[in-house]
Protein backbone atom coordinates (compact mmCIF):
# COMPACT_ATOMS: atom_id res chain seq x y z
CA UNK A 1 0.00 0.00 0.00
CA UNK A 2 1.13 3.75 -1.08
CA UNK A 3 0.01 7.15 0.01
CA UNK A 4 1.08 10.43 -1.55
CA UNK A 5 -0.26 13.15 0.78
CA UNK A 6 -0.99 16.26 -1.20
CA UNK A 7 -0.02 19.73 0.73
CA UNK A 8 -0.70 22.91 -0.24
CA UNK A 9 1.49 24.76 -2.03
CA UNK A 10 3.58 28.14 -1.88
CA UNK A 11 1.56 30.55 -3.74
CA UNK A 12 3.51 33.40 -3.36
CA UNK A 13 6.55 34.88 -1.48
CA UNK A 14 3.61 36.52 0.72
CA UNK A 15 0.93 34.13 0.79
CA UNK A 16 1.29 32.05 3.62
CA UNK A 17 -2.78 30.22 3.46
CA UNK A 18 -5.72 29.59 1.61
CA UNK A 19 -9.73 28.65 1.72
CA UNK A 20 -10.85 25.59 0.38
CA UNK A 21 -13.43 26.53 -2.02
CA UNK A 22 -14.44 23.75 -4.30
CA UNK A 23 -13.42 19.77 -4.33
CA UNK A 24 -13.20 18.72 -7.84
CA UNK A 25 -12.88 14.83 -7.02
CA UNK A 26 -14.69 13.25 -4.39
CA UNK A 27 -13.35 10.50 -1.87
CA UNK A 28 -13.26 7.08 -3.73
CA UNK A 29 -12.22 9.31 -7.39
CA UNK A 30 -9.86 8.04 -9.50
CA UNK A 31 -7.63 11.01 -10.27
CA UNK A 32 -4.57 11.33 -12.88
CA UNK A 33 -1.42 13.29 -12.37
CA UNK A 34 -1.76 17.21 -13.46
CA UNK A 35 -5.81 16.63 -13.45
CA UNK A 36 -7.19 19.15 -11.10
CA UNK A 37 -8.02 18.27 -7.87
CA UNK A 38 -9.24 21.29 -5.52
CA UNK A 39 -9.58 25.20 -6.13
CA UNK A 40 -8.35 27.54 -3.30
CA UNK A 41 -8.80 31.06 -2.71
CA UNK A 42 -5.87 33.40 -1.33
CA UNK A 43 -7.44 37.17 -0.34
CA UNK A 44 -8.82 37.75 -3.57
CA UNK A 45 -7.29 35.39 -6.66
CA UNK A 46 -8.89 31.96 -7.06
CA UNK A 47 -6.10 28.86 -8.07
CA UNK A 48 -7.28 25.25 -8.99
CA UNK A 49 -4.47 22.81 -7.95
CA UNK A 50 -3.60 19.73 -10.01
CA UNK A 51 -2.95 16.55 -8.25
CA UNK A 52 0.54 15.13 -8.09
CA UNK A 53 0.08 11.93 -8.21
CA UNK A 54 -2.17 9.45 -9.63
CA UNK A 55 -4.31 7.16 -7.76
CA UNK A 56 -7.44 7.13 -5.86
CA UNK A 57 -8.77 9.75 -3.58
CA UNK A 58 -9.07 8.30 0.16
CA UNK A 59 -8.81 11.65 2.37
CA UNK A 60 -9.94 15.05 2.28
CA UNK A 61 -8.41 16.62 5.10
CA UNK A 62 -9.67 20.59 4.78
CA UNK A 63 -13.62 20.76 3.56
CA UNK A 64 -14.84 23.99 1.94
CA UNK A 65 -14.73 27.26 3.50
CA UNK A 66 -11.80 26.06 5.90
CA UNK A 67 -8.13 27.82 6.11
CA UNK A 68 -5.16 25.83 5.37
CA UNK A 69 -1.50 27.12 6.03
CA UNK A 70 0.94 26.49 3.35
CA UNK A 71 2.87 23.23 3.66
CA UNK A 72 -0.43 21.78 5.28
CA UNK A 73 -1.62 17.74 4.37
CA UNK A 74 -4.72 18.69 2.70
CA UNK A 75 -5.61 15.33 0.51
CA UNK A 76 -4.42 12.04 0.57
CA UNK A 77 -4.08 9.47 -2.58
CA UNK A 78 -3.40 5.86 -2.69
CA UNK A 79 -1.59 5.23 -5.65
CA UNK A 80 -2.21 1.00 -5.62
CA UNK A 81 -6.39 1.80 -5.00
CA UNK A 82 -5.70 -0.61 -1.63
CA UNK A 83 -6.16 1.87 1.09
CA UNK A 84 -9.61 1.70 2.35
CA UNK A 85 -11.71 4.85 2.28
CA UNK A 86 -11.26 7.46 5.26
CA UNK A 87 -13.70 9.24 7.57
CA UNK A 88 -14.12 12.97 6.31
CA UNK A 89 -12.89 15.64 8.75
CA UNK A 90 -16.50 16.87 8.79
CA UNK A 91 -17.91 13.80 10.41
CA UNK A 92 -15.48 13.45 12.64
CA UNK A 93 -15.15 16.93 14.05
CA UNK A 94 -19.14 16.68 14.41
CA UNK A 95 -18.86 13.53 16.45
CA UNK A 96 -15.92 15.20 18.77
CA UNK A 97 -18.09 18.20 19.43
CA UNK A 98 -21.39 15.88 20.26
CA UNK A 99 -19.31 14.01 22.71
CA UNK A 100 -17.79 17.10 24.56
CA UNK A 101 -21.26 18.49 24.70
CA UNK A 102 -22.81 15.41 26.03
CA UNK A 103 -20.13 15.70 28.72
CA UNK A 104 -21.04 19.17 29.92
CA UNK A 105 -24.51 19.32 29.49
CA UNK A 106 -26.88 17.01 30.38
CA UNK A 107 -29.86 18.80 28.47
CA UNK A 108 -30.41 20.21 24.89
CA UNK A 109 -26.82 22.06 23.34
CA UNK A 110 -28.48 25.64 22.38
CA UNK A 111 -30.13 26.48 19.20
CA UNK A 112 -27.53 28.06 16.23
CA UNK A 113 -27.18 31.01 16.10
CA UNK A 114 -25.72 33.99 14.04
CA UNK A 115 -22.45 34.62 14.83
CA UNK A 116 -22.56 38.34 15.14
CA UNK A 117 -19.49 40.68 15.76
CA UNK A 118 -19.93 42.97 18.29
CA UNK A 119 -16.46 43.17 19.44
CA UNK A 120 -13.89 45.77 18.51
CA UNK A 121 -11.21 42.91 18.06
CA UNK A 122 -9.78 42.35 14.68
CA UNK A 123 -8.65 38.47 15.65
CA UNK A 124 -9.15 36.38 13.00
CA UNK A 125 -11.25 33.39 12.91
CA UNK A 126 -11.47 30.22 10.23
CA UNK A 127 -15.01 29.33 8.90
CA UNK A 128 -14.19 25.98 11.22
CA UNK A 129 -13.97 27.75 14.43
CA UNK A 130 -16.89 30.19 13.24
CA UNK A 131 -19.04 27.27 12.69
CA UNK A 132 -18.35 25.73 15.67
CA UNK A 133 -19.26 28.88 17.39
CA UNK A 134 -22.81 29.39 15.65
CA UNK A 135 -23.23 25.79 16.75
CA UNK A 136 -22.60 26.03 20.25
CA UNK A 137 -24.05 29.56 20.94
CA UNK A 138 -20.58 31.32 21.53
CA UNK A 139 -20.61 34.69 20.27
CA UNK A 140 -17.50 37.10 19.49
CA UNK A 141 -16.86 38.39 23.00
CA UNK A 142 -16.51 35.04 23.87
CA UNK A 143 -14.07 33.79 20.95
CA UNK A 144 -12.07 36.82 21.68
CA UNK A 145 -11.34 35.55 25.84
CA UNK A 146 -10.25 32.28 24.52
CA UNK A 147 -5.90 31.76 24.14
CA UNK A 148 -4.90 30.45 21.18
CA UNK A 149 -2.47 28.21 20.46
CA UNK A 150 -2.66 28.07 17.01
CA UNK A 151 0.24 30.51 14.94
CA UNK A 152 -0.30 34.00 16.08
CA UNK A 153 -2.55 32.88 18.83
CA UNK A 154 -5.33 31.87 16.35
CA UNK A 155 -7.57 29.86 18.18
CA UNK A 156 -8.05 26.16 16.72
CA UNK A 157 -10.59 23.61 16.96
CA UNK A 158 -8.45 21.92 19.95
CA UNK A 159 -8.86 25.86 21.66
CA UNK A 160 -12.98 26.00 20.74
CA UNK A 161 -13.65 22.66 22.09
CA UNK A 162 -11.68 22.83 24.90
CA UNK A 163 -13.45 25.97 25.83
CA UNK A 164 -16.84 24.14 25.55
CA UNK A 165 -15.55 21.03 27.46
CA UNK A 166 -14.40 23.21 30.19
CA UNK A 167 -17.86 24.18 30.65
CA UNK A 168 -17.45 28.19 29.22
CA UNK A 169 -20.17 28.14 26.66
CA UNK A 170 -22.91 27.41 28.93
CA UNK A 171 -25.81 29.76 28.67
CA UNK A 172 -24.76 32.08 26.45
CA UNK A 173 -26.36 31.69 23.26
CA UNK A 174 -27.47 34.70 21.82
CA UNK A 175 -30.80 33.90 20.13
CA UNK A 176 -31.31 35.45 16.61
CA UNK A 177 -35.21 35.87 16.37
CA UNK A 178 -36.94 35.85 13.18
CA UNK A 179 -40.39 38.15 12.35
CA UNK A 180 -42.65 36.28 11.12
CA UNK A 181 -43.34 36.53 7.47
CA UNK A 182 -46.22 39.05 6.65
CA UNK A 183 -47.91 39.50 3.17
CA UNK A 184 -45.17 37.57 1.10
CA UNK A 185 -42.39 40.39 2.63
CA UNK A 186 -38.96 38.72 4.00
CA UNK A 187 -38.52 40.53 6.80
CA UNK A 188 -34.33 40.56 8.79
CA UNK A 189 -33.34 39.13 11.55
CA UNK A 190 -34.21 40.99 14.98
CA UNK A 191 -31.08 41.51 16.85
CA UNK A 192 -29.85 42.85 20.10
CA UNK A 193 -28.23 45.72 20.47
CA UNK A 194 -24.33 45.62 20.95
CA UNK A 195 -23.07 45.99 23.61
CA UNK A 196 -21.28 48.82 24.89
CA UNK A 197 -19.26 47.23 28.43
CA UNK A 198 -16.22 46.78 26.31
CA UNK A 199 -16.04 50.55 26.21
CA UNK A 200 -15.46 50.62 22.52
CA UNK A 201 -16.86 54.16 22.43
CA UNK A 202 -19.01 55.05 18.72
CA UNK A 203 -17.48 52.08 16.82
CA UNK A 204 -19.14 49.68 18.87
CA UNK A 205 -22.12 50.33 18.73
CA UNK A 206 -22.70 50.95 14.80
CA UNK A 207 -25.09 48.66 13.61
CA UNK A 208 -26.33 47.89 10.17
CA UNK A 209 -30.10 48.87 8.98
CA UNK A 210 -32.70 46.40 9.19
CA UNK A 211 -33.61 45.88 5.58
CA UNK A 212 -36.71 44.36 4.27
CA UNK A 213 -37.49 43.00 0.91
CA UNK A 214 -40.78 42.95 -0.77
CA UNK A 215 -42.17 40.61 -2.34
CA UNK A 216 -41.14 41.18 -5.99
CA UNK A 217 -37.61 42.54 -4.68
CA UNK A 218 -34.90 39.54 -5.84
CA UNK A 219 -32.36 38.79 -2.87
CA UNK A 220 -28.76 37.83 -4.44
CA UNK A 221 -26.22 36.52 -1.96
CA UNK A 222 -22.88 37.92 -2.56
CA UNK A 223 -20.32 36.15 -3.88
CA UNK A 224 -16.70 35.35 -2.08
CA UNK A 225 -15.00 37.99 -3.89
CA UNK A 226 -17.58 40.98 -3.41
CA UNK A 227 -17.75 40.07 0.37
CA UNK A 228 -13.76 40.83 0.54
CA UNK A 229 -14.49 43.60 -1.20
CA UNK A 230 -17.37 45.09 0.94
CA UNK A 231 -15.39 44.20 4.13
CA UNK A 232 -12.30 45.99 3.05
CA UNK A 233 -13.72 49.02 1.79
CA UNK A 234 -15.86 49.46 5.00
CA UNK A 235 -12.23 48.67 6.93
CA UNK A 236 -10.54 51.77 4.94
CA UNK A 237 -13.02 54.13 5.79
CA UNK A 238 -13.41 53.52 9.34
CA UNK A 239 -9.32 53.34 9.02
CA UNK A 240 -8.65 56.19 7.37
CA UNK A 241 -9.79 60.09 7.51
CA UNK A 242 -10.28 60.77 3.76
CA UNK A 243 -9.22 63.97 1.53
CA UNK A 244 -9.70 64.09 -1.61
CA UNK A 245 -8.25 67.00 -3.92
CA UNK A 246 -9.00 67.65 -7.41
CA UNK A 247 -6.38 68.81 -10.74
CA UNK A 248 -7.52 68.94 -14.28
CA UNK A 249 -4.24 68.39 -16.87
CA UNK A 250 -4.17 68.95 -20.35
CA UNK A 251 -2.71 65.54 -22.08
CA UNK A 252 -3.25 67.07 -25.63
CA UNK A 253 -0.03 66.56 -26.05
CA UNK A 254 -0.04 62.35 -25.45
CA UNK A 255 -3.48 62.12 -26.75
CA UNK A 256 -0.96 63.05 -30.41
CA UNK A 257 1.80 61.50 -29.65
CA UNK A 258 0.41 58.29 -29.27
CA UNK A 259 -1.85 58.89 -32.07
CA UNK A 260 1.04 59.11 -33.56
CA UNK A 261 3.14 56.00 -32.49
CA UNK A 262 0.31 53.52 -31.67
CA UNK A 263 0.67 51.43 -35.08
CA UNK A 264 4.47 51.46 -34.95
CA UNK A 265 4.49 50.20 -31.45
CA UNK A 266 1.82 47.58 -31.76
CA UNK A 267 3.70 46.30 -35.01
CA UNK A 268 7.07 46.68 -33.29
CA UNK A 269 5.91 45.01 -29.61
CA UNK A 270 3.06 42.97 -30.50
CA UNK A 271 0.97 44.67 -28.16
CA UNK A 272 -1.08 48.24 -27.76
CA UNK A 273 -0.10 51.06 -25.62
CA UNK A 274 -3.24 52.48 -24.05
CA UNK A 275 -2.85 55.82 -22.00
CA UNK A 276 -2.59 54.04 -18.64
CA UNK A 277 1.48 53.30 -18.90
CA UNK A 278 2.14 56.67 -19.89
CA UNK A 279 -0.01 57.72 -16.56
CA UNK A 280 2.04 55.36 -13.98
CA UNK A 281 4.93 56.71 -15.45
CA UNK A 282 4.41 60.12 -14.81
CA UNK A 283 2.88 58.77 -10.93
CA UNK A 284 6.04 57.04 -10.66
CA UNK A 285 8.26 60.13 -11.18
CA UNK A 286 5.59 62.05 -8.84
CA UNK A 287 6.13 59.60 -5.87
CA UNK A 288 9.89 59.78 -6.23
CA UNK A 289 9.79 63.87 -5.83
CA UNK A 290 7.14 63.27 -3.19
CA UNK A 291 8.24 60.10 -1.17
CA UNK A 292 5.92 60.45 1.69
CA UNK A 293 3.18 59.68 0.11
CA UNK A 294 4.27 55.74 -0.52
CA UNK A 295 4.18 55.28 2.99
CA UNK A 296 1.80 52.80 5.14
CA UNK A 297 0.69 53.24 8.72
CA UNK A 298 0.96 51.00 11.51
CA UNK A 299 0.05 52.16 14.80
CA UNK A 300 2.08 55.25 15.26
CA UNK A 301 5.10 54.39 13.00
CA UNK A 302 4.97 55.64 9.37
CA UNK A 303 6.49 52.90 7.48
CA UNK A 304 8.32 54.73 4.03
CA UNK A 305 8.22 52.19 1.43
CA UNK A 306 11.68 51.30 -0.45
CA UNK A 307 9.86 49.84 -3.47
CA UNK A 308 7.47 51.48 -5.95
CA UNK A 309 4.43 48.41 -6.68
CA UNK A 310 1.69 50.57 -8.55
CA UNK A 311 -1.61 48.66 -8.15
CA UNK A 312 -3.85 48.82 -11.15
CA UNK A 313 -7.72 48.53 -10.06
CA UNK A 314 -9.20 45.81 -12.83
CA UNK A 315 -12.54 45.72 -13.68
CA UNK A 316 -13.43 41.79 -14.11
CA UNK A 317 -16.14 40.44 -16.30
CA UNK A 318 -18.43 38.73 -12.98
CA UNK A 319 -18.40 42.57 -12.04
CA UNK A 320 -16.09 42.94 -9.16
CA UNK A 321 -12.84 44.51 -8.68
CA UNK A 322 -8.93 43.26 -8.85
CA UNK A 323 -6.01 45.42 -8.41
CA UNK A 324 -3.11 43.76 -9.84
CA UNK A 325 0.30 45.02 -9.12
CA UNK A 326 3.53 46.38 -11.10
CA UNK A 327 6.44 45.24 -8.83
CA UNK A 328 9.12 48.01 -9.33
CA UNK A 329 7.50 50.13 -11.85
CA UNK A 330 10.20 52.99 -11.21
CA UNK A 331 12.80 50.48 -13.01
CA UNK A 332 10.68 50.05 -15.65
CA UNK A 333 10.97 52.02 -18.91
CA UNK A 334 7.51 53.24 -20.89
CA UNK A 335 7.40 49.92 -22.92
CA UNK A 336 8.20 48.03 -19.83
CA UNK A 337 5.31 49.71 -17.80
CA UNK A 338 3.09 48.61 -20.89
CA UNK A 339 3.64 45.24 -21.19
CA UNK A 340 3.35 44.80 -17.58
CA UNK A 341 -0.01 46.38 -17.69
CA UNK A 342 -1.08 44.32 -20.36
CA UNK A 343 0.10 41.65 -19.02
CA UNK A 344 -1.81 41.79 -15.93
CA UNK A 345 -4.93 42.97 -17.40
CA UNK A 346 -5.09 40.21 -19.44
CA UNK A 347 -4.48 37.75 -16.39
CA UNK A 348 -7.46 39.70 -14.52
CA UNK A 349 -9.98 39.13 -16.97
CA UNK A 350 -8.93 35.28 -18.03
CA UNK A 351 -8.55 34.44 -13.90
CA UNK A 352 -4.75 33.64 -14.27
CA UNK A 353 -3.44 35.71 -11.74
CA UNK A 354 -0.98 34.44 -9.27
CA UNK A 355 -1.88 35.28 -5.11
CA UNK A 356 1.56 37.44 -5.40
CA UNK A 357 0.21 39.30 -8.44
CA UNK A 358 -1.74 41.02 -6.21
CA UNK A 359 0.37 41.32 -2.87
CA UNK A 360 2.64 44.10 -1.82
CA UNK A 361 1.53 47.41 -3.90
CA UNK A 362 2.67 50.46 -2.10
CA UNK A 363 0.19 53.40 -4.15
CA UNK A 364 -3.03 52.74 -6.42
CA UNK A 365 -4.49 53.79 -9.83
CA UNK A 366 -8.05 53.86 -11.01
CA UNK A 367 -9.21 54.62 -14.26
CA UNK A 368 -12.72 56.07 -14.16
CA UNK A 369 -12.60 57.28 -17.24
CA UNK A 370 -13.17 54.15 -18.59
CA UNK A 371 -16.77 54.12 -17.64
CA UNK A 372 -17.12 57.81 -19.27
CA UNK A 373 -16.76 59.15 -15.88
CA UNK A 374 -15.19 62.79 -15.50
CA UNK A 375 -13.71 62.37 -11.67
CA UNK A 376 -14.42 60.14 -8.77
CA UNK A 377 -13.42 59.94 -5.10
CA UNK A 378 -11.70 56.28 -4.41
CA UNK A 379 -11.30 54.62 -1.33
CA UNK A 380 -7.69 54.21 -0.37
CA UNK A 381 -6.31 50.25 -0.65
CA UNK A 382 -5.37 49.75 2.78
CA UNK A 383 -2.62 49.59 4.14
CA UNK A 384 -1.61 51.95 1.42
CA UNK A 385 -2.17 55.80 2.19
CA UNK A 386 -3.42 57.52 -1.17
CA UNK A 387 -4.72 56.51 -4.78
CA UNK A 388 -5.46 58.48 -7.86
CA UNK A 389 -8.41 58.01 -10.25
CA UNK A 390 -8.06 59.22 -13.62
CA UNK A 391 -11.25 60.65 -15.02
CA UNK A 392 -12.29 60.31 -19.01
CA UNK A 393 -10.28 62.35 -21.25
CA UNK A 394 -12.46 65.12 -23.41
CA UNK A 395 -11.97 67.82 -25.68
CA UNK A 396 -13.01 70.79 -24.59
CA UNK A 397 -12.32 74.62 -25.51
CA UNK A 398 -9.28 76.22 -23.75
CA UNK A 399 -7.86 79.37 -23.51
CA UNK A 400 -4.13 78.69 -25.02
CA UNK A 401 -1.79 81.08 -23.90
CA UNK A 402 0.77 82.62 -26.99
CA UNK A 403 3.69 85.35 -27.12
CA UNK A 404 1.07 86.65 -29.99
CA UNK A 405 -1.76 86.57 -27.28
CA UNK A 406 -4.44 84.18 -26.34
CA UNK A 407 -7.06 82.13 -27.92
CA UNK A 408 -9.76 79.47 -27.62
CA UNK A 409 -9.02 76.66 -29.08
CA UNK A 410 -9.63 72.93 -28.39
CA UNK A 411 -7.86 70.79 -25.72
CA UNK A 412 -8.01 67.16 -24.05
CA UNK A 413 -8.45 67.63 -20.64
CA UNK A 414 -8.79 65.22 -17.75
CA UNK A 415 -9.34 65.31 -14.55
CA UNK A 416 -7.16 63.73 -11.88
CA UNK A 417 -8.61 62.97 -8.09
CA UNK A 418 -6.68 61.84 -5.54
CA UNK A 419 -7.47 60.56 -2.18
CA UNK A 420 -5.50 59.93 1.23
CA UNK A 421 -5.32 59.55 4.51
CA UNK A 422 -5.09 62.94 6.33
CA UNK A 423 -3.47 60.96 9.30
CA UNK A 424 0.00 61.24 7.56
CA UNK A 425 -0.96 62.82 4.49
CA UNK A 426 -1.79 66.41 4.78
CA UNK A 427 -3.78 68.76 2.13
CA UNK A 428 -0.82 70.62 0.46
CA UNK A 429 1.56 67.28 0.42
CA UNK A 430 -1.84 65.54 -0.72
CA UNK A 431 -2.42 68.50 -3.53
CA UNK A 432 1.06 69.30 -5.03
CA UNK A 433 1.87 65.53 -5.68
CA UNK A 434 -1.21 65.45 -8.10
CA UNK A 435 -0.80 68.49 -9.15
CA UNK A 436 3.12 67.03 -10.11
CA UNK A 437 1.40 64.48 -11.82
CA UNK A 438 -0.58 66.55 -13.27
CA UNK A 439 3.25 68.40 -14.46
CA UNK A 440 4.62 65.56 -15.75
CA UNK A 441 1.59 65.34 -18.30
CA UNK A 442 1.41 68.53 -19.56
CA UNK A 443 4.89 68.66 -20.21
CA UNK A 444 4.93 65.30 -22.13
CA UNK A 445 7.82 65.36 -24.87
CA UNK A 446 5.61 64.56 -29.03
CA UNK A 447 8.85 63.96 -30.77
CA UNK A 448 9.79 61.27 -27.98
CA UNK A 449 11.15 58.02 -29.17
CA UNK A 450 10.15 54.65 -27.26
Amino acid sequence: MSQIEIRLPKMGESVTEATITNWLKNVGDTIALDEPLVEVATDKVDNELPSEAEGTLIQRLFEVDQVAQVGDVIAIISTDGSAAVASSPAEKIETEIKEVVASVQSNAAPAPIKLENNSNSDKFYSPLVKSIAEKEGINYSQLDTIEGSGQGGRVTKKDIIAFIANGNAENTAKVEVKAPASNGVVTAPTQAAPSTSNGGGFLSNIKEPVVTAGPNDEIIEMDRMRKLIADHMVMSTHVSPHVTSYVEADVTKIVNWRNKVKDVFQKREGEKITFTPIFIEAIVKAIKDFPMVNVSVSGTQIIKRNNINIGMATALPSGNLIVPVIKNADRLNLTGITKSVNEMANNARTNTLKPDDTQGGTYTVTNVGTFGNVMGTPIINQPQVAILALGAIRKVPAVIETPDGDFIGIRHKMFLSHSYDHRVVDGALGGMFVKRVADYLEQFDENREF
